[in-house]
């Protein structure tokens, strides 16, 4: 019977052109690359689990997350952290920082200042009150700021109005925030708290630039606007020194709302 078969084979082999063969062999080489069996003996296929190198094993979905920092190994956006919220800012604050806009003050929050002893939590930078230019720009409590520019509005403009003839352009200050003591005392100046503000001078809009030092004995219309500084201020702040008070406030008025008992004001 085997005789007979190989006869039957190799006529059959023999009827086949030498490109049909080769096509043939070729069919019979990929088929058996393919296949975990043998082709002649028919035997079917079986997976035994084998794996190329270049194809590696991966098991859940973390491997196919991209290379994304900004991505989580589930594939979702991650999220940053937030930024400290506006209401975390104490109601005091925001009800003062509502009276800055009222009366169009330009300022910006900046970052909380502490230096020691020194220092202020919610620290506020003030470059114009209405059309009034603030120069430097001075960094104070928001408290100090709006008290600063209700006055501003309400008594240094209007003063100015009626003395000169002209509205304020610029406000000039010597100091705002600084930390430092009161010379030649051990104690804290308001300055150091952002609860003070050092004014040099005062610009108008008719070009006159008004000097805080004492004026002549003659420049009595400067007299009079400073005189008027000094005694509305005191209504505002609960210290205003200016020249004549000591040789250190010879050039500038200071005022500050430092907090004294009984609602005591120092006006000199």
């Amino acid at each position: 019977m085997a005789g007979k078969f190989r006869a039957v084979f190799f006529t059959t082999f023999r009827r086949f052109k030498p490109a049909a063969l080769l096509s043939t062999g070729l069919a019979l080489a990929a088929v058996s690359a393919c296949n975990t069996g043998s082709v002649l003996s028919l035997q079917p296929a079986v997976d035994v689990g084998a794996q190329t190198s270049a194809v590696p094993q991966y098991t859940g979905m973390q491997k196919l997350v991209p290379s994304n920092p900004y991505m989580t190994q589930a594939a979702y956006p991650r999220m940053d952290e937030p930024m400290s919220p506006v209401e975390q800012i104490p109601a005091s604050e925001i009800d003062c920082r509502q009276q800055l806009k009222r009366l169009d003050v330009a300022y910006t929050d900046v970052a909380p200042i502490h230096e020691g002893q020194c220092g202020i939590d919610y620290p506020v930078k003030v470059t114009a009150i209405g059309s009034v230019e603030m120069k430097p720009a001075a960094t104070l409590t928001c408290d100090m700021a709006a008290t600063f520019a209700a006055w501003t509005k309400n008594e240094l403009v209007p003063s100015a109005r009626w003395r000169y003839f002209s509205g304020v352009k610029t406000i000039h200050q010597g100091s705002s925030y600084s930390c430092r003591n009161i010379a030649g005392e051990g104690v804290l100046s308001e300055h150091g708290k952002g609860n003070a503000l050092d004014v040099m001078s005062i610009e108008l809009n008719n070009g006159d630039d008004i000097d805080v030092r004492k004026p002549g004995l003659f420049a009595f219309r400067t007299r009079g606007f400073l005189n008027n500084v000094r005694a509305d201020g005191c209504q505002y702040f609960t210290t205003v020194l200016g020249p004549g008070y000591n040789y250190d406030h010879r050039n500038h008025f200071h005022f500050d709302i430092k907090n004294r008992r009984n609602g005591y004001r120092a006006c000199r």
